[in-house]
């Protein structure tokens, strides 16, 4: 089988103080955070983290403020130097490349959106765009050429010619995703993009990524703290908590069966029903009545379907329907009106 592993962290340790190697090669990794902080001075900000990343999927890493997720995704590209651990991106340990290797992972290869855009205020918005090109000598012809592109990927066609401070604050975040797209980067990395942005704007801005990236199909790595925004837009979610990882898993893993009190409270405003599949939550005890459609081909439900999906077929509806796996075809359980019901209150 294939390894589509994009990123691979094992084992990332960051400890913030001036003997933090020192620190950690005596620490008793059963003291907590504040204990550590007590007894040696030093911060253990994030602690003993692994996870990989797939090519091509959005990877959210959420949790509160202080709970070391902006930390460990600046140790990715060694904007923090780790203590400890190894990260390793297409099977290259980012922890001991050269400063020229550094460079060229951070200009060629991975492109970073912040929560303030960053934008220069003397330069236009294609000028702004086109920085990334610019660093890397492309000639002004083709740097404009492509930035124009992605100007109207992001939906600011017409924008060009005008400065930042012309701009809404939505409009210049669009900015600076252009910016970080324009140089085609393998990876991109959000430190949270949307939120000092009005709701309103916040949820057509987590559209926009959302149909952008069904198009480019980059391996991204999204921070925030919202847990809403992070089911929204993640493949897979990592949750911190006090610089550890406490689940990583789906949205619908997470919402399903969150590993301890600390995530099942994040969950418990979450509309279950738009995060659960068919296949979570289907019977696997099938009556005559789903077995015969199966049988006729008829009325099957994939197992990856939604629940709020099939709320409007269902809800009103005496049927047993037949729940069938996505990829093989074969029949594993049924959902009914039931069902679909206790989901929307749950």
């Amino acid at each position: 089988m294939e390894n589509n592993d994009k990123i691979i962290c094992s084992n990332v340790w960051k400890v913030f103080g001036p003997n933090e190697k020192n620190v950690l090669a005596n620490l008793d990794t059963s003291l907590s955070r504040n204990e550590v902080q007590e007894k040696t001075g030093h911060v253990v900000a994030v602690k003993d983290v692994s996870f990989s990343v797939q090519k091509g999927e959005t990877f959210v890493v959420m949790g509160l403020s202080g709970s070391g997720k902006s930390t460990l995704v600046r140790c990715l590209s060694r904007l923090i130097e780790p203590t400890a651990g190894e990260v390793m991106i297409d099977n290259n340990d980012v922890t001991k490349m050269s400063k020229k290797d550094l460079t060229n992972l951070r200009r060629n290869r991975m492109s970073m959106v912040f929560q303030h855009f960053g934008l220069f205020p003397h330069r236009k918005v294609i000028e702004n765009i086109a920085y990334g090109l610019e660093i890397r000598g492309v000639k002004r012809k083709e740097r404009i050429e492509k930035s124009m592109e992605t100007l109207k990927l992001v939906g600011l066609e017409g924008w060009d010619n005008h400065y930042p401070r012309e701009l809404s604050g939505g409009m210049q975040q669009r900015v600076g995703l252009a910016r970080a797209l324009a140089v085609d980067p393998e990876i991109l990395i959000f430190d949270e993009p949307f939120s000092a942005l009005d709701p309103l704007i916040r949820r057509e801005m987590q559209d926009e990524l959302l149909s952008i990236q069904k198009l480019v199909q980059k391996t991204m790595v999204f921070i925030t703290h919202d847990f809403l925004e992070a089911i929204k837009m993640g493949d897979h979610i990592a949750i911190m908590k006090d610089g550890e990882i406490s689940q990583v898993g789906t949205p619908e893993e997470i919402v399903a069966n969150p590993i301890d009190q600390y995530v099942k409270d994040f969950t418990e405003d979450v509309p279950k029903y738009k995060v659960l599949s068919a296949g979570k939550c289907c019977r696997s005890d099938c009556s005559d009545e789903a077995k015969s459609l199966f049988a006729d081909g008829n009325d099957c439900v994939n197992s990856d379907t939604k629940i709020d999906v099939l709320i409007n077929d269902i809800a009103d509806s005496d049927k047993k329907y037949p729940v069938i796996n996505k990829d093989t075809g074969e029949l594993i359980g049924e959902i009914d009106r039931t069902i679909v019901l206790k989901s929307m209150t749950s």
